[in-house]
């Protein structure tokens, strides 16, 4: 299972590790930490994920900025409270991939919205299965 972790919302992806192949799954749109932790322990009862990757937002050059220190701090408190690893993910361009592929399938401009996040934390996902898979192929 991914995040993409934002102060509004939060993206949630899941994926196969045997198919390597990642599918967004919904997007958690609360700001209290509370309801968020809530919605997602109610995705990992349903789906019993083995592992969770967060997205790491970094500035093009790799930089860190105040999300970075969020997405890290939201990515302890998960592996803390659920008890499974959790990964981070170089998440740079991953919105941008998510838009293109939304513009691809028809969905434009404002619709996009309620999809962007978990598509962006879908790519965080594949990004992950594909750094696996090349590693394994090495």
């Amino acid at each position: 299972m991914a995040f993409d972790f934002g102060k509004k919302r939060i993206g949630v992806a899941i994926g196969n590790t045997a198919l390597g192949m990642a599918n967004p799954l919904s997007t958690i749109d609360a700001e209290v930490t509370e309801q968020r932790f809530a919605r997602i322990a109610t995705l990992i009862e349903t789906w019993q994920p083995v592992l969770l990757v967060v997205g790491l937002p970094v500035h093009s050059d790799g930089t860190a900025h105040e999300l970075t220190r969020l997405s890290q701090r939201f990515a302890r408190r998960l592996e803390g409270r659920f008890k499974i690893k959790v990964i981070m993910i170089d998440e740079r361009y991953t919105s941008e991939i998510a838009s293109a592929a939304l513009n691809a399938g028809g969905i434009f401009g404002i619709k996009q919205k309620p999809l962007l996040d978990q598509f962006s934390a879908q790519q965080i996902l594949q990004s992950f299965f594909d750094e696996q898979h090349a590693t394994t192929r090495r």
